[in-house]
């Protein structure tokens, strides 16, 4: 009897509540599991969805046809492979775009589905074979993942095609690097395969014999290694979640339909995260080790199991990058993207391929395949990442003497909007959930700490004008988001009125110099639910300074009493810009989170001079 290989099936056993004891208390009654709570999925139906999904491709895509009466997809200028090896694979479905949108010239010939996780029929492999053998093909090889149902089916369809007298062989791809010791299933099949679906193609387009591609490609098998880590579970349709994982926990080396990993771990940084995978796949110890010796020469493929978002997998690709190059390992080329899945899941897999500039060169051949990415044929290592920064204009800001009353004054009322805007972070955030992405007291934080950081060790500009643009500048570059954009823009408008004057009343035109600029660039006007709506009612009580003799404490003192009023009212008003303004009126009850940030903004300046007043 043959050793049990790894089974597509074997995903529900990822439950590690199941055991005949747990299974045998359940039928007695002692144990009440809750129900499974069935995914969410956007299909038509769970049986059919496999095969709308490969038809769905195949719409979309004039270079692959479908074989009628089985779930094959093939290239549609099969007669330009005459004469050349076919290349077939495919697998159980849920790893899109694996295996189907590797079809094309440089890579597969086609492919063979099965419903999702499940192996193909042996019946449509053999059309497949049987297709491509009356295209002309000079051979036919089938890249087959190490799972059970693969090998069985693939193994049964060569068998059957051999005695019908077609040139057929087999290559099993099996990458996984996550046990450290020999199965006698061997390892499993993951997403190094599609490299050499790769490899396999360019020998195949080059006019390269069964034999030739075989050899080749079972040497970059074995230079290659796959370790996969997720965030949390997958599901298949019409089923719940194959497994759990506790809010803090991730797994690591799992397969991709949810099989068991080698451990459970601790969320930790991203970095940590990446430094523990590597050092699994290259320890010594490691029986399935990727020998990563410095000067070695790798392809690193960094792969989106399927739901993770494209920011994390960018700080893993980064990470893993330099983590390699840490060690003297050269990146001769990285592909970053979503290459072979686990359905939804939401975690990605490092891949690690030993290349030599031939198997670069392998690498580098061009193909047609939609889901091959556009890659740089230029190592990654050893290149500049980093432009320098182009020179500013000359500054002519004239700061003031350390110590003098007027830097003192400037200081103090800076200070106290920077400690206002940091103790009104969380209520801030909580007000902006109900309508935005919840970061709207983040992002002011993230300005107030960028001012203090400048105060502490920058000379404050003797000029008013002065002051005010450079304040744009740095909450432009540091505050982020739109935020940081309409400040800068009200700061940068607002210092013109004040570069021949700054006296009360050049303080009022600057006001109102700065509402008009974010009026007329950020598309709002007071009534709109946004900052506009404090900012304009303070500007109203303002333009009192502009009559001779006028008090500047008491007519700004208004001045925000006006614009917290002002703040409050907007829980009234519809949104008619901003996030907010994509939202139901009806879900809005709270003040908005700008217009409550700007009149505190106010409050901590009136404070400030009064603090110094008398």
């Amino acid at each position: 009897m043959p050793p049990l290989l790894p089974s597509e099936g074997s995903f529900a056993r990822r439950n590690r509540a199941s055991s005949p004891c747990w299974d045998l208390l359940c039928l007695c009654g002692c144990l009440n599991p809750a129900p499974m709570q069935v995914s969410k999925k956007l299909v038509n139906s769970v049986p059919g969805c496999a095969d709308d999904a490969l038809a769905g491709l195949v719409a979309c895509n004039p270079a692959i046809q479908l074989l009628q009466g089985h779930q094959v997809a093939l290239r549609s200028d099969l007669e330009n492979i005459r004469g050349r090896v076919a290349l077939l694979s495919g697998g159980g479905s849920g790893h899109e775009p694996a295996h189907a949108g590797y079809i094309g010239k440089g890579m597969l010939t086609g492919v063979v589905a099965g419903a999702v996780f499940t192996s193909p029929a042996v019946g449509s492999i053999l059309a497949a074979i049987r297709a491509v053998t009356q295209a002309g093909s000079a051979g036919t090889l089938l890249i087959v993942k190490n799972y059970t149902g693969d090998r069985l089916n693939f193994g049964l369809a060569l068998e059957r095609a051999r005695a019908e007298g077609a040139d057929v062989q087999m290559v099993v791809v099996g990458d996984d690097s996550a046990f450290t010791t020999q199965k006698k299933a061997g390892r499993r099949g993951l997403c190094g395969t599609v490299l050499i679906h790769k490899v396999a193609g360019a020998l195949a387009e080059a006019g390269a014999s069964l034999e030739k591609v075989v050899h080749r490609v079972k040497a970059a098998a074995g230079a290659m290694g796959t370790l996969g880590v997720s965030l949390s579970p997958c599901s298949v349709p019409g089923s719940g979640p194959t497994f759990q994982l506790a809010q803090d926990e991730l797994e690591l080396g799992l397969g991709i339909h949810g099989e068991a990993g080698v451990r459970r771990m601790k969320m930790v940084p991203a970095d940590e995260i990446v430094k523990t995978m590597l050092d699994h796949m290259s320890s010594s110890s490691n029986a399935s080790r990727v020998a990563l010796e410095p000067g070695a020469s790798v392809v690193l493929v960094v792969n989106n199991l399927g739901g993770l978002s494209f920011l994390e997998l960018g700080v893993v690709a980064g990470a893993a990058v330099h983590c390699l190059e840490d060690r003297g390992v050269c990146v001769a080329r990285a592909l970053v993207g979503t290459f072979m899945t686990a359905l939804e899941m939401a975690g990605v897999s490092l891949t690690l391929l030993l290349a030599d500039d031939d198997l670069l060169g392998l690498i580098d051949a061009e193909t047609t395949a939609v889901a091959w990415p556009n890659l740089a044929r230029v190592p990654v290592t050893g290149r500049s990442r980093v432009l320098a920064a182009p020179e500013e204009g000359p500054k002519v800001e004239e700061p003031i003497p350390a110590g003098a009353p007027a830097s003192q004054r400037v200081q103090l009322v800076l200070e106290r909007v920077c400690s206002t805007l940091l103790g009104l972070q969380e209520e801030l955030n909580e007000l902006d959930r109900a309508a935005g992405d919840g970061d709207c007291g983040s992002t002011h934080a993230r300005a107030a700490r960028a001012i203090q950081e400048w105060l502490n060790s920058t000379p404050l500009p003797a000029r008013p004008s002065q002051l005010l643009s450079t304040l744009a500048r740095l909450l432009l570059e540091k505050m982020g988001g739109s935020s940081g954009a309409l400040y800068g823009l009200f700061l940068t408008a607002a210092a013109q009125p004040l570069q021949s004057h700054s006296d009360p009343a050049a303080w009022a035109a600057a006001m109102e110099a700065g509402i008009e600029a974010m009026q007329r660039y950020g598309g709002a006007a007071p009534g709109d639910r946004t900052m506009l709506d404090s900012l304009c009612a303070a500007a109203e009580e303002l333009r009192a300074l502009q009559a001779p003799g006028a008090d500047l404490l008491p007519v700004l003192a208004k001045a925000v009493q006006s614009a917290e009023a002002a703040a409050e009212s907007t829980k009234n008003m519809e949104a008619g810009a901003g996030r907010a303004s994509y939202i139901s009126s009806a879900c809005l009850e709270l003040p908005d989170p700008g217009a409550v940030a700007a009149a505190a903004v106010l409050r901590a300046v009136l404070e400030g001079l009064q603090s110094q007043s008398g």
